[in-house]
């Protein structure tokens, strides 16, 4: 990787060299195209050397080195401060330097790496599916249609728990649900074939 050779002292510099060729290597065999069991049993001790190498990037390099927050996340924490201060939230700020922060592998995307040989199993390529919500709906027409919808129902079970669903309203319900669906024309007619 001749683009970070040399940035960090030899010792650090090093474990940043394998650990950056780790992450390639796991990264090119979890987006093939084509999985076989050896590409999958690949992936698995990809993953098995690329931990191990992360734990030592934070056991020896994280530590040696003291990093802070970037400026810009300092101000919005601070902005933040002010605001809980004027509104009452907190009582007292905090210090107004930059705040230090370290490297945490106790995240979900750390977390998610040992699950792909599995799901890559269960699903196939990582590029066959994907975990995006999609709708046809915007989400004002959701909300609408969400709200309708636990109307009827709430009314539904409200009538029923009564026990007295009259036979127009059934006639009505039935007649309604029928010609949404294209099964009756008019609320006394038959169903059309």
């Amino acid at each position: 990787m001749p683009a970070f050779e040399g940035l960090l002292p030899q010792k650090h510099d090093k474990i940043v060299q394998v650990l950056l060729f780790r992450l390639c290597e796991w990264h090119t065999l979890a987006k093939l195209r084509l999985h076989t069991e050896t590409s999958l049993k690949l992936l698995g001790q990809s993953l098995r050397q690329l931990s191990d190498q992360i734990r030592k990037f934070q056991s020896c390099t994280c530590v040696a080195f003291q990093t802070v927050e970037l400026p810009n996340e300092a101000a919005q924490r601070q902005r933040q401060e002010v605001a809980e201060l004027q509104s009452g939230q907190r009582t007292k700020p905090s210090h107004s330097g930059p705040q230090c922060k370290t490297f945490n592998i106790n995240t979900y995307k750390f977390h998610a790496l040992g699950d792909y040989v599995g799901t890559i199993r269960m699903f196939g390529t990582t590029d066959s599916y994907t975990t995006q919500v999609v709708s046809v709906y915007p989400l004002h027409r959701l909300y609408y249609i969400a709200d309708i919808h636990m109307k009827c129902r709430v009314n539904l079970l409200i009538e029923s728990s009564r026990g007295f669903m009259g036979n127009q309203t059934r006639k009505m319900w039935s007649a309604s649900s029928l010609h949404r669906s294209g099964g009756i024309q008019s609320s006394g007619g038959s169903a059309k074939p």
